[in-house]
């Protein structure tokens, strides 16, 4: 008996430094600079004084659990890494075109994809870079999420510089840390949630580069151009500590064109205020990938992107979040799919631009095809 309680002794012992030394690696691990920071003094007062956090963290407009009601965290977790699901990755590699964005006319009013949520944005003569993540990653864990083949053909030396980068939250697929320290030197300001500029300063970007704004609050480009901050239903974090940058959407107004990117959200009724509020609505740029019943309440399903592009009263759809990354189970094509299904006699125009090819916004003629169709 003696005997058997040592060799108990001596595997609770090697199970504790176990414990002890990957609890020590997380530790150091997670202070690595792309996991970022979190806001501390002025910048985290301002989160402080924000309406939309309360009780240590920013809170969504409606309350509602993550995780859909006849769902469970461990059940779901246990189907991802358990169950197969098929087509979840392409075995072909993605069209795409490599437009020169440097030689574009500065007139025009144009934009270019390069799948997942990351486009670039000319319109008046101002550029505009969304959530650009070119490092073909979306994790920063070694063996993480890799883009698909041919999804990641642009580089940040491909870019001209940048007036304004917009950043919708701070996750991963949206917040790229190899790619945001190579812009540093390209672009002009940075405009993000409250909470996040504490991410880029980290980085190397000066205070006057970082424009943070909460809910509802504005960014005036030039007389005419502004850039508007909307709610969304979502969440943010890098790390173990979630809830302390604010998730934005944005409404982009100009004299010629007025367009809205959605970010990452859940529905709710923002869709029908913002339409409301704006009148005309050229171009919806709406995520539309990455979606489960399980957390829907988070990520809008097709059905419910379409239902909001018309509650928006768009003109034009142009769906994102798709197309590089596999963050969910559904197979890699059908978000297009089933809203290219979901957009036929509807009041908008469904865009489906293949990555790198030039959207020309103010041209409702410009056709576009359904590239994904003979792509295994």
């Amino acid at each position: 008996m003696k005997k058997v309680i040592k060799i108990f002794k001596r595997i609770f012992v090697v199970l504790v430094v176990i414990l002890v030394v990957l609890s020590v690696t997380i530790f150091f691990y997670m202070r690595r600079a792309e996991f970022g920071s979190l806001p501390e003094g002025k910048r985290l007062e301002l989160v402080k004084s924000s309406p939309h956090y309360k009780n240590g963290r920013f809170r969504n407009l409606v309350e509602r659990p993550t995780i859909t009601k006849g769902y469970n965290m461990m059940g779901v977790l246990y189907k991802t890494l358990f169950t197969e699901f098929p087509n979840r990755y392409p075995i072909d590699s993605l069209p795409s075109v490599k437009t020169d964005l440097k030689t574009i006319d500065p007139q025009k009013n144009v934009l270019v994809w390069f799948g997942h949520s990351s486009f670039f944005l000319q319109l008046d003569g101002i550029k505009i870079l969304a959530d650009p993540v070119f490092s073909g990653k979306a994790s920063p864990l070694p063996g993480g999420v890799k883009a698909y083949k041919g999804s990641d053909i642009y580089t940040v030396n491909d870019l001209p510089d940048i007036d304004y980068l917009l950043l919708s939250h701070d996750h991963y697929d949206h917040l790229d840390f190899e790619t945001i320290k190579a812009l540093q030197n390209k672009v002009k300001f940075v405009v993000c949630g409250l909470g996040n500029g504490a991410h880029f300063e980290r980085w190397g970007y000066t205070p006057k580069q970082i424009i943070e704004k909460d809910w509802y609050e504005s960014v005036d480009v030039k007389p005419g151009f502004k850039i508007l901050i909307e709610s969304t239903h979502h969440d943010s974090g890098r790390g173990f500590t979630s809830g302390q940058a604010l998730w934005l959407s944005y409404f982009i107004q100009t004299p010629s064109t007025n367009i809205y990117y959605s970010g990452d959200g859940g529905r709710d009724n923002r869709f029908k205020t913002i339409g409301s509020k704006y009148g005309k609505i050229d171009w919806a740029i709406m995520e539309c990938g990455q979606y489960n019943k399980a957390w829907q309440s988070v990520h809008e399903l097709p059905e419910e992107v379409a239902l909001a592009t018309k509650e928006l009263k768009a003109q034009n759809l142009l769906p994102v979040h798709n197309s590089k990354f596999t963050l969910a189970n559904h197979p890699w094509k059908e978000p297009l799919e089933k809203i290219s299904a979901l957009s036929k006699n509807q009041p908008y125009r469904l865009a489906t631009p293949m990555i790198g090819e030039l959207v020309e916004l103010d041209n409702p003629q410009q056709p576009f095809k359904e590239w994904w169709k003979n792509v295994r």
